[in-house]
């Protein structure tokens, strides 16, 4: 670090730290207030961090895939660790970007990629069901777009989200709010002011 410095003229160190730190706190204070780090578990309250999520949220919790699946084991890869979370950024991401200019829609649907992974997330989870009860077989999304068959969502279309979720089809909707994240001492300390 020393020899690293040296070559540095001295006018440019105090700032150059200054500039550092003051990058490295907004970036902790990003991760801390957008709660970024709830992505990283199972948890489908992490999803209503965004309120555009709500009636998603909602539908699921009142379908019965809430009993036993959560928003990452339809809508997440799980074919590998590295690609599960790589899928889930680029994902997240792209919506917090959406999110972020107001460009989302009034009913938000998954993109092709997301298809195919839920279909495959489908075909995962009822594998048993599909060839062994009812014997329709397997096809992927690609087939499905080429028009060889039909995906699980054309015929069981209210499950677990409904047809008509959007943002305006439950505007009051009932989900368990994510928690604040202002520090208690600062709270007590906002309500002393007032």
């Amino acid at each position: 670090m020393k020899k690293l410095l040296s070559h540095i003229p001295n006018q440019f160190i105090l700032p150059i730290f200054i500039v550092s730190g003051l990058i490295v706190g907004l970036g902790i204070y990003t991760v801390y207030m957008s709660r970024a780090y709830s992505y990283l578990s199972d948890d489908p309250a992490a999803c209503i961090n965004c309120h555009i999520m709500t009636p998603y949220y909602q539908s699921w919790n009142h379908s019965s895939h809430a009993v036993w699946a959560t928003c990452n084991d339809c809508h997440v890869p799980h074919d590998n660790v590295v690609n599960q979370y790589a899928f889930k950024a680029k994902d997240g991401l792209y919506h917090a970007a959406i999110f972020t200019i107001k460009g989302e829609p009034q009913a938000i649907r998954p993109r092709d990629d997301s298809y195919g992974v839920i279909m495959d997330n489908c075909i995962r989870c009822h594998t048993q069901l599909n060839t062994e009860f009812v014997k329709t077989g397997m096809i992927s999304y690609c087939d499905v777009k080429e028009g060889k068959g039909k995906a699980c969502w054309d015929c069981h279309t209210q499950v677990p989200h409904t047809d008509i979720s959007g943002l305006s089809s439950s505007p009051n909707a009932i989900v368990p709010l994510p928690e604040s994240p202002v520090p208690e001492w600062l709270k007590r300390s906002m309500k002393n002011e007032n």
